[in-house]
């Protein structure tokens, strides 16, 4: 399979099903154990067949940055941060198509200026607009924003829809459009990917106070762009914890992003563990929710009774 792949002039245009009809894992399904187990092989040697082409060419231990599409493949991520052969890996969190922007401002400010850096933040997307459709009355009450109380609800197995200030910029949500719930139960996780339309099998990320990250995974002290996976050493941890023992960690501090970090806090004080389920706030298929009328339906079609907006909750009224 490796060699087909690799001498494939161009995959996309070339490849074809038929050339496979004489192997046992035709059309055996791409959920079926199989299947997953070649896929998880096919990926371990593609990035030994690349480690060993570049080796030659490593010369002395230099920052590594991956750009790209491939800078989502979290595995590989983390095979290269373990690999030895680089001072630091960094991936920006818009790594794929949604930095292009980014960059385009990176490469004016240079040829314009002749500087190189560049400010910016991970939360530098699009505002949430708070006006509602005046023919639509709200059914959720406001109140000011009590993080034990959320931690309570949470705790509970209610599912909360958290905005905080500007979107993220890149495709993982990362604590100003996410989906918080408990991490302890697997049936936290069928009923996120129920709520998200999505395959019972696909994971759901966790998010975690910084300092306490290696109580909970393997050599994981980073993570702030939720890019990289880590070996879950906290059994506890059900709903977060993938197939293969690992999860896609977010760590975050009071820098990071304060508000967040305080409910961390807060569910730490409550249930001895300061680590969430955070998951993307969108419509299958489409974008992060950036408007009050469109929170709202998304919380009322999926029977969601609490949102944040800020520091302000809001809860259905019965």
């Amino acid at each position: 399979m490796l060699d087909y792949l690799i001498a494939s002039s161009s995959p996309i245009d070339t490849f074809s099903k038929s050339d496979f009809v004489g192997s046992k894992y035709y059309n055996i399904g791409p959920h079926s154990q199989p299947f997953c187990d070649l896929a998880k092989k096919i990926s371990n040697a593609l990035f030994e067949h690349i480690r060993l082409k570049i080796l030659p060419h490593i010369k002395k231990k230099i920052p590594l940055l991956i750009s790209g599409g491939c800078g989502l493949n979290c595995d590989w991520n983390r095979k290269w941060e373990e690999s030895g052969l680089f001072s630091d890996v960094f991936v920006p969190p818009c790594t794929n198509d949604t930095g292009v922007a980014i960059g385009a401002a990176a490469l004016a400010q240079k040829l314009m200026t002749g500087r190189c850096g560049l400010e910016w933040s991970v939360y530098s997307g699009q505002p949430f607009i708070l006006e509602q459709n005046s023919t639509t009355r709200s059914s959720y009450s406001p109140s000011p924003l009590q993080p034990h109380t959320i931690c309570k609800k949470i705790l509970e197995g209610e599912i909360i829809c958290w905005i905080q200030g500007r979107c993220e910029i890149g495709p993982r949500a990362l604590g100003n459009r996410s989906i918080l719930a408990s991490p302890f139960s697997k049936t936290t996780t069928q009923k996120l990917n129920k709520l998200k339309q999505r395959e019972n099998y696909r994971p759901i990320a966790p998010i975690c106070l910084e300092t306490d990250a290696p109580l909970h995974f393997e050599n994981c002290k980073s993570s702030k762009y939720m890019l990289s996976f880590y070996k879950v050493i906290n059994p506890r941890l059900q709903a977060i914890t993938h197939a293969d023992g690992t999860a896609r960690v977010q760590t975050i501090t009071s820098e990071d992003n304060p508000t967040l970090y305080n409910l961390l806090k807060a569910f730490k004080k409550l249930s001895g563990t300061g680590v969430l389920c955070n998951t993307s706030l969108n419509f299958s298929g489409a974008g992060f929710i950036n408007n009050r009328s469109d929170l709202e339906k998304f919380c009322t079609h999926n029977s969601i009774s609490t949102f944040v907006i800020d520091d302000i909750m809001y809860t259905k009224v019965e």
